[in-house]
């Protein structure tokens, strides 16, 4: 294999640093074989092919190799993103982060972007950035990751789960309504697995009671409400960039908002620069040190350069297992909700009838991972977890989050996966269903 610095060139000297007018995007597009050029803050331009990135092993034995349930969309673009920044003098708070910052708030239309190393600390400096803490609640869904209500928890605040929508997994606005009191200051809600959620209703609610509404669009990115990118609904939207997510940069985070005064107390808090050191305003209250690198920021760039091939190819693997999936009785095509335009799926979710329980679901995902295809549960219902057990929650309490909880199974979803690949997995997946005595799955 040729190496990296021969491929790239990035051994040569850099010519003259490039103004920020000349940072550009990657073009994700282009013909195989074809090449692009990336410019980063304080590198030179790199030529690299689109593509670069290793394709899988079509002779693969599945029978050896796991086939993982994620697996990121890397090129020789990233790889030579990181490089570049690791042959420059700043590994930390550099020109890389700004960059990273203005192209995700310019690829959303907000207005302000701020990077952290997590969508759990961008959530948690929001909540902080509008004064939540101690004595106020906040809705949430019980149907997501935990990380959501753990930043709630982490600003010292409560929070108060609502039930979901059965089809599309999001919060329910109704169920939500009577969970409010006057000690709620906020309403959570996210795009479950890439569906958007009901937001001209959510808004209403909000705005019904003096609310803030904060939108957790991690696992959505590119989809669309009434024609509008998701992480445009909220007053504050958040994402995460670890993996499996469709844009990944190891560990990472944004806040996006179009409220200065937000997006100056979360970069705040974030951290202080060296020339703030003096401030008095600034350093009236410890940062939690939480930027992010150079490396996670020119990774973050430029998967975001490349993000509607990434999405495309997403959506590929998408088509092939709906096309074998449809074989199965009794699966129904997924379900797109009103007003929605478009939906990004996270992983390939299949919910099993009532027939099944969790147990045989856990065993379903067994029998999968015995075979080498890593599925998983797609979610364990939050309020159903130690922490927030222990705050007097109890099985039953949000049937619905349950119900989908113990019967979504996750099945592998990333760009790699070839159509031999994806007909084992749906038959092992049909074989582990009638193994567990329950007949068909039921989405």
């Amino acid at each position: 294999m040729t190496d990296a610095t021969e491929r790239t060139g990035a051994s040569q000297p850099h010519p003259t640093e490039p103004s920020a007018t000349e940072l550009r995007l990657i073009d994700g597009g282009g013909a195989p074989g074809s090449s692009t050029v990336i410019r980063l803050p304080g590198a030179g331009p790199v030529l690299v092919p689109v593509d670069a990135a290793p394709e899988p092993d079509e002779d693969a034995d599945d029978d050896v190799e796991m086939i993982p349930l994620s697996d990121p969309d890397i090129t020789g673009v990233e790889l030579a993103a990181v490089e570049a920044v690791l042959r420059g003098a700043l590994l930390s708070a550099g020109p890389t982060v700004a960059a990273f910052e203005a192209a995700f708030a310019a690829y959303l239309g907000r207005r302000h972007a701020v990077a952290v190393p997590s969508g759990t600390m961008a959530l948690l400096l929001a909540l902080k950035a509008y004064g939540i803490g101690p004595g106020d609640e906040v809705i949430a869904s019980p149907y997501s990751f935990r990380e959501t209500a753990h930043a709630i928890s982490l600003a010292g605040a409560k929070p108060v789960f609502a039930d979901v929508e059965y089809w599309s997994g999001t919060l329910s606005p109704e169920k939500a309504e009577p969970r409010i009191t006057p000690a709620t200051r906020a309403i959570i809600a996210g795009n479950t697995n890439g569906h958007p959620a009901a937001w001209d209703r959510l808004r209403a609610l909000a705005e019904r009671h003096g609310l803030k509404l904060l939108e957790d669009s991690t696992e959505a990115i590119g989809a669309r409400y009434q024609g509008a990118l998701v992480g445009t609904f909220g007053d504050a939207s958040v994402f995460d960039f670890s993996q499996p997510f469709a844009i990944t940069c190891g560990e990472g985070g944004m806040l996006v908002t179009d409220d200065i005064d937000i997006a100056m107390h979360a970069r705040r808090a974030r951290s202080h620069r060296l020339e703030e050191r003096a401030s008095v305003v600034v350093g009236s209250t410890p940062p939690y040190q939480a930027g992010m690198s150079e490396m996670s920021a020119a990774l973050g760039l430029a998967q975001l350069g490349r993000l509607d091939a990434i999405l495309e190819r997403r959506r590929t693997v998408e088509h092939l297992y709906y096309r074998h999936i449809k074989s199965f009785e009794g699966i129904k095509d997924p379900y797109t909700g009103p007003d929605v335009t478009d939906v990004n799926w996270f992983l390939y979710l299949v919910h099993l009838g009532n027939r099944f329980s969790r147990s045989s679901r856990d065993a379903i995902v067994e029998d999968l991972r015995t075979e080498q295809v890593h599925a998983a549960a797609y979610s364990q219902a939050i309020h159903l977890q130690r922490h927030y057990f222990d705050m007097g929650y109890r099985r039953g309490d949000l049937l619905v989050a349950e119900k989908l909880s113990d019967r979504a199974v996750a099945l592998p979803f990333h760009p790699h996966l070839t159509e031999d690949q994806i007909a084992f997995i749906v038959e092992t997946m049909k074989d582990a269903s009638i193994n567990v005595g329950a007949g068909a799955a039921i989405y």
